[in-house]
């Protein structure tokens, strides 16, 4: 069995991750809100803990804020992976860039990360910046194939629409923006493939995720597109069946690890 110095050590360790953890967490929400001009005494005080603490874990601000955005951006090329999977190639390629552009906008340290304007451009690291690029190609590619995005457009193309739309995003309506650049990556009605049907002869609430969508049955005055449940984007209303609650399967995943922490 351990000695009392051996479980002294390992009740340390526990702390130690503890409090890391804590502070990780914490430090996220103040520089989604704020970015890198928060104090790390501020930082310290939320996670209650002291500046020591914090120093022993991390060596400077910069290391705790570059820390804080590539768990971040992991936790966003998982999201935009997992919907490499969904049955519908075209809706899971826009629910991804939405997703993106959304998440981006609204966190002032994942800005201040990824734009090189600000002056704070961050080292990801090519194996992280690799995987988003790379699960950006696989929608891509599988929604060319299947008529839902331009042939022309490339991965570089969407990389910086991303960007793009950040940009506008941030200076408002939030959603219009997004929705205008999604109806000009789909393809005009000479460049589907046969057999296909042509957007451009849908009705509008079709071609545009942020106006109302007419349910099955029938169109409905005044009725609205139906929004992911844990995201808040548009998300295609159901033929048949239930009506769907997410955008796809990022969000359906996202939700299930929220509940299971919320019952912990």
């Amino acid at each position: 069995m351990p000695g009392d110095a051996e479980r002294a050590a390992g009740e340390r360790r526990a702390d130690a991750r503890r409090n890391r953890a804590r502070v990780l967490s914490v430090a996220e929400e103040v520089f989604a809100a704020d970015g890198l001009a928060v104090p790390l005494s501020e930082i310290a005080r939320r996670a209650g803990v002291g500046p020591g603490t914090v120093y022993r874990h991390f060596a400077s601000k910069e290391a705790l804020f570059e820390a804080v955005v590539i768990d971040r951006i992991a936790r966003l090329v998982d999201d935009t992976c997992a919907l490499a999977s969904d049955d519908d190639p075209g809706a899971a390629f826009f629910a991804a860039f939405a997703m993106v552009v959304r998440q981006v906008a609204v966190n002032k340290a994942l800005c201040d990360a990824l734009t090189a304007e600000s002056g704070r451009a961050m080292a990801v690291g090519p194996e992280l910046g690799e995987r988003f690029r790379a699960a950006l190609a696989v929608l891509l590619e599988r929604a060319q194939r299947t008529g839902a995005v331009r042939a022309d457009v490339t991965v570089d193309d969407v990389q910086r629409l991303v960007h793009g739309c950040v940009r506008m995003e941030q200076a408002g309506p939030t959603g219009r923006p997004t929705a205008i650049v999604c109806d000009g990556l789909r393809p005009m009605a000479s460049e589907r493939p046969a057999g296909l049907p042509d957007v451009t002869e849908l009705p509008a609430a079709a071609r545009n995720e942020t106006r109302p969508k007419a349910p099955a049955g029938g169109a409905r005055p005044g009725a609205t597109a139906p929004r992911c449940a844990e995201c808040g984007g548009p998300i295609a209303a159901a033929r048949t069946g239930r009506p769907p609650r997410f955008c796809g399967a990022a969000c359906r995943q996202k939700a299930h690890r929220r509940r299971a922490r919320e019952h912990q």
